[in-house]
């Protein structure tokens, strides 16, 4: 598991992140397009963490403020969107996420997407980190 991602998966997975967040730029996103760009922009942070791209705290902590705001704004009025910066932001994040998934060893893949699935089952990324060790 040291090969990165077959070329074909790669583009098949990293289309999905482009299809929401081309939804969520032009107004027409949902809870689906917008829990995309949450995962996406979660493994980016974990596969940057583990030496695969560049992503930094403060980028992480940008974006999930505006996807925040976004998953406000889609529930009070159902208008599931971001604002130009907001597409830049997770504009950056696709690019990166799409390079980890065409490099990154597919074990390191492999890792950083078992840890969103404890996250996403409640347990913190801590007592993940702490399982690993």
């Amino acid at each position: 598991m040291l090969l990165p991602m077959p070329h074909a998966e790669a583009d098949r997975v990293c289309l999905q992140v482009h299809v929401a967040l081309d939804a969520m730029r032009r107004g027409r996103g949902n809870v689906n397009a917008a829990q995309t760009l949450c995962q996406v922009m979660i493994l980016t942070g974990l596969l940057a963490e583990a030496g695969y791209g560049d992503a930094t705290f403060e980028q992480m902590r940008d974006a999930e403020s505006i996807l925040s705001a976004a998953f406000d704004r889609g529930r009070d009025s159902d208008v599931w969107a971001l604002d130009e910066e907001g597409f830049r932001q997770f504009a950056t994040i696709a690019a990166t996420y799409d390079y980890q998934m065409e490099r990154a060893p597919l074990a390191a893949i492999a890792d950083a997407s078992d840890r969103l699935e404890r996250f996403r089952a409640g347990e913190s990324f801590e007592q993940a980190a702490r399982k690993r060790a």
